[in-house]
C-alpha cells in the first residue's frame, strides 16, 4: 500500500519577517484579540485546563520557551533525522501552535509573552513533519509517510486527552488513507478528542482535505477579528466550527513574537477550548464535545451552518456551561452509515500510485498554516519563568 506524505505547507513556506520597532510586552497581550473573541476569560472562572494534556502533532515543540517552560512532556520524535533544538529550521511551526493552545506567558506576574487558550494544560509533542526549511524534508516526505498514523496512536497511548492537528494534505491528489483513518477512529473509541484544520485552499479550489475529512474529527475554519470568513480558509462540508486564523500572535524559539494566518492557528485555538471543556467535564465524549462546539458556537451561519465557517465561532464558556447538562456517554467509534468522502479508504485507486507522488504530494498547498508573518518584538529571555 503506498504511504501518504503529510503535507505541512505553512511549516514549510517562507514566513516572512518584516522590521517593526520594539514594542513592550504588554502591548503582544494587548494584540491578542483572539482570547476575547473567544471569551476565554469567561471560561477561566471555571478552568484553566489544569489536568489536561493536549498532543501537538507537528515539527516539535520547544520546551524551553519561557512561555512554554514547565508545560511540555517528553515527547517522541518519530522522523528521526533533520535539523534539532538550536536550529532555526526546527519546531518554529509547532511551538507556535503549543503557545496557542497552552502558552502561559513568562516575567513577573507572567505579564509578558503570548497567553494561550488552557494556559494550565500540558503539551505533548509528537514530531510527524519537519519545517519547510528543514534540508531533510524531502527525505522525510519520502520515507516517513507512516508518520501521521502513527503519532495518533503513540500520543494516545501516551495519555494524550486531546490531539492537535495543524497539518493536512489538500493538494488535488489528495485521499484518504486507511492507516490513517484507523488511527483517528482508535484515538476516539480510547476518549480522545482529534482536532484538525480544515485547509488553507480557499483560494486554491477547496480541495478536501486530510485528516479533517476522517469522520469524528473537529474540523476547524478561520476567521477574521470581525468573525469573516478568511478568503484562504477551505470551505468543505467537514466543517465543525471557526476560530481566530487571520493576524494572530504566535510565538517562536527564537523568542520573538510574530503574527500569522491560517487554519492550523484555529485548530490550534480549538484544541485549546476543547482542553477547557474537557477539564471541566471530563467524562464527555468525543462527539459529545463536537457537538456541544456546534450546539454553543456563536455568530452562527444563516440556517444554521455554512461550509465556510461550520456553526460558527467556538466558545469553550458557552460550551461550558452547556455540558453541564450532558449526560456522560460510552464512548463509540465516529463513522457514517454511508460513504462520507470522495472514494473510501478501501477501494482502489486508479491515479496517483507512483513512486514519485508522494514527492508531489507534498508540494501541494496544505492545511498546515502560518505562510505569512510579522515580526512582533524581540523576545527576552526566559528570566522570571
Amino acid at each position: 500500500m503506498t504511504r501518504r506524505a503529510v503535507a505541512a505547507l505553512a511549516a514549510g513556506t517562507v514566513i516572512a519577517l518584516l522590521p517593526a520597532a520594539p514594542v513592550h510586552a504588554d502591548e503582544i497581550r494587548a494584540r491578542q484579540w483572539e482570547l476575547a473573541a473567544m471569551h476565554t476569560e469567561q471560561a477561566w472562572r471555571t478552568t484553566q485546563g489544569e489536568g489536561i494534556t493536549v498532543a501537538v502533532l507537528d515539527t516539535g515543540v520547544d520546551a524551553t520557551h519561557p512561555d512554554l517552560a514547565g508545560q511540555v512532556l517528553p515527547g517522541k520524535d518519530l522522523i528521526g533525522f533533520g535539523a534539532g533544538p538550536g536550529d532555526r529550521a526546527w519546531a518554529g511551526h509547532g511551538t507556535a501552535m503549543a503557545g496557542i493552545i497552552a502558552g502561559h506567558g513568562h516575567g513577573p506576574g507572567r505579564g509578558d509573552g503570548v497567553l494561550g487558550v488552557a494556559p494550565k494544560a500540558k503539551i505533548l509533542p509528537v514530531r510527524v513533519i519537519l519545517e519547510g526549511s528543514d534540508p531533510a524534508r524531502k527525505r522525510a516526505r519520502q520515507t516517513r509517510g507512516s508518520a501521521l498514523a502513527e503519532g495518533i496512536r503513540w500520543a494516545v497511548d501516551h495519555g494524550a486527552d486531546v490531539i492537535n492537528l495543524s497539518l493536512g494534505d489538500d493538494s488535488e491528489s489528495a485521499h484518504p488513507e486507511k492507516s490513517e483513518d484507523a488511527a483517528v477512529q482508535y484515538a476516539l473509541s480510547k476518549g480522545a478528542v482529534v482536532v484538525a484544520s480544515a485547509g488553507n485552499g480557499g483560494e486554491k479550489g477547496d480541495h478536501i482535505s486530510y485528516p479533517a475529512a476522517y469522520p469524528g474529527v473537529i474540523a476547524v475554519t478561520a476567521v477574521d477579528r470581525y468573525g469573516t470568513h478568511a478568503s484562504f480558509s477551505t470551505r468543505r462540508w467537514y466543517a465543525t466550527v471557526s476560530a481566530p486564523g487571520v493576524d494572530v500572535v504566535i510565538a517562536a524559539p527564537d523568542r520573538k513574537y510574530y503574527e500569522g494566518w491560517g487554519t492550523s492557528a484555529a485548530s490550534a485555538f480549538v484544541s485549546g477550548a476543547v482542553a477547557l471543556v474537557r477539564s471541566a467535564h471530563p467524562g464527555l465524549t468525543p462527539a459529545q464535545i463536537k457537538q456541544l462546539l456546534a450546539d454553543t458556537a456563536r455568530d452562527n451561519p444563516k440556517g444554521g451552518r455554512d461550509d465556510a465557517r461550520g456553526h460558527g465561532m467556538v466558545d469553550p464558556a458557552a460550551a461550558i456551561r452547556s455540558a453541564a447538562k450532558a449526560r456522560p456517554t460510552a464512548a463509540a467509534r465516529a463513522g457514517y452509515d454511508k460513504q462520507y468522502f470522495g472514494r473510501g479508504p478501501d477501494e482502489p485507486r486508479d491515479a496517483g500510485g507512483g513512486p514519485d507522488w508522494p514527492v508531489r504530494l507534498a508540494a501541494a498547498t496544505g492545511a498546515a498554516l502560518l505562510a505569512a508573518a510579522a515580526l512582533l518584538r524581540r523576545g527576552a529571555g526566559p528570566s522570571g519563568v
